[in-house]
């Protein structure tokens, strides 16, 4: 197994912006003390895609698992939070994320089935719909969307139109992802993959078809009158940037090309890209400030990738002890350093992500979503396709 620490060469996963080194001797990921030794990772710039939650039963995950009432404290000589910031932690423990979520999702689910209507060619379509309405979905992306554009006092009626295509870029991403010359899996969400059903060449159009009806959805949906066309703009190149050879597809290409020491950018391209972009185009839509529009960024690339290492955590624990011993991919964090060493990734992460919303204390309970989502990740507190029918 790789030793991300005793390589002289050793460099940090992309999150290079703000790392911080402290007491870096010879440390090994084999012992269970040695990554505490490594007192200050901060988690802040890099890219990658879907942005999905296993929603599995409440499992005690390695030792970051916390009591509802209990704030992770900030390691790492960052900034204690302030008395206001504490308050408002506290206050999203006990926000109903269940109820928000599920009252969101019933109304993109509703104007996704408008947005996507069956015309001609009828199959293409079909396909289209199959995975951008599929059941399962937990709508993460226009869901971030819409809470960070409410964070700064934007309409949600402005944001439906740009949380409606994160959502259709989000399909067309898993369906490629799932094709055979790529991860080449048969499922989807415990549903047959598209392909699978409508076949390689359908699955290929589909994918291709829904990336571009984003766009022309945020131009001809969003309202002239909330959202002046500079921000439209602004939001559409960002998604461009997202999906890009820079984004999500230079994350699959490491997927494929990558080996276990691109875990770190294999994780936030294909993880934290969606979840960023997400957060940043309801900021845009709102009209946030540069700096505001920064913090989101960081924000929901934490989040992004944090999702991702608790759901690789909960699959690994789930495992019959035979299927443990089996070859890995060395695509994530838990294959390569194992779940102690996740666990430890997930804690930073969470802690990272709690700081950028601090920032935005000024905001009062309009933040309060936004800590959910990070307290969420961590309890699995509910099931979100459950809670939602």
């Amino acid at each position: 197994m790789p030793n991300p620490v005793q390589s002289r060469h050793f460099t940090l996963p992309p999150y290079h912006h703000n790392s911080i080194f402290i007491s870096v001797i010879n440390l090994s990921f084999n012992s269970t003390l040695s990554f505490s030794l490594l007192h200050c990772i901060f988690f802040s710039r890099v890219r990658m895609a879907p942005f999905t939650i296993a929603t599995m039963p409440s499992l005690n995950i390695g030792r970051f698992q916390k009591s509802p009432n209990r704030i992770l404290p900030i390691r790492c000589s960052m900034a204690a939070p302030s008395p206001s910031s504490v308050s408002i932690r506290s206050k999203a423990v006990h926000f109903d994320l269940k109820t928000y979520w599920t009252s969101l999702m019933t109304q993109i689910n509703q104007k996704l089935d408008e947005a996507i209507e069956v015309q001609f060619p009828q199959q293409i379509y079909e396909a289209m719909r199959y995975s951008a309405l599929a059941k399962g979905a937990k709508r993460s992306p226009p869901v971030m969307c819409i809470s960070a554009c409410e964070l700064f006092g934007g309409s949600r009626l402005a944001a439906f139109p740009t949380a409606c295509a994160l959502e259709m870029v989000h399909a067309a991403s898993l369906i490629h992802d799932d094709l055979p010359c790529m991860d080449d899996s048969l499922s989807r969400r415990g549903q047959p993959s598209n392909h699978t059903i409508y076949g390689v060449d359908m699955a290929i159009l589909a994918g291709d078809a829904l990336f571009p009806l984003g766009f022309q959805h945020i131009v001809s949906h969003t309202p002239s009158d909330l959202v002046p066309e500079p921000r439209v703009l602004r939001v559409i190149a960002e998604i461009a940037r997202c999906v890009g050879s820079t984004g999500m597809a230079a994350g699959q290409f490491l997927d494929l090309k990558g080996g276990p020491n691109a875990v770190g950018l294999i994780q936030d391209k294909k993880f934290g890209e969606m979840a960023e972009c997400s957060a940043v185009c309801g900021g845009l839509l709102a009209g946030a400030e540069d700096d505001e529009i920064e913090r989101l960024r960081r924000y929901g690339r934490a989040v992004g990738v944090l999702y991702a290492i608790v759901d690789d955590i909960l699959e690994e624990r789930l495992k019959p002890e035979g299927d443990k011993d089996r070859e890995n991919s060395g695509k994530s964090y838990v294959e390569v350093y194992g779940v102690e060493k996740a666990a430890e990734v997930a804690e930073e992460l969470r802690a990272k992500a709690l700081e950028e919303l601090d920032g935005f204390e000024k905001y009062g309970d309009q933040v309060l979503p936004l800590y959910s989502f990070v307290n969420y990740a961590i309890d699995r507190s509910f099931n979100v396709d459950e809670a939602s029918r």
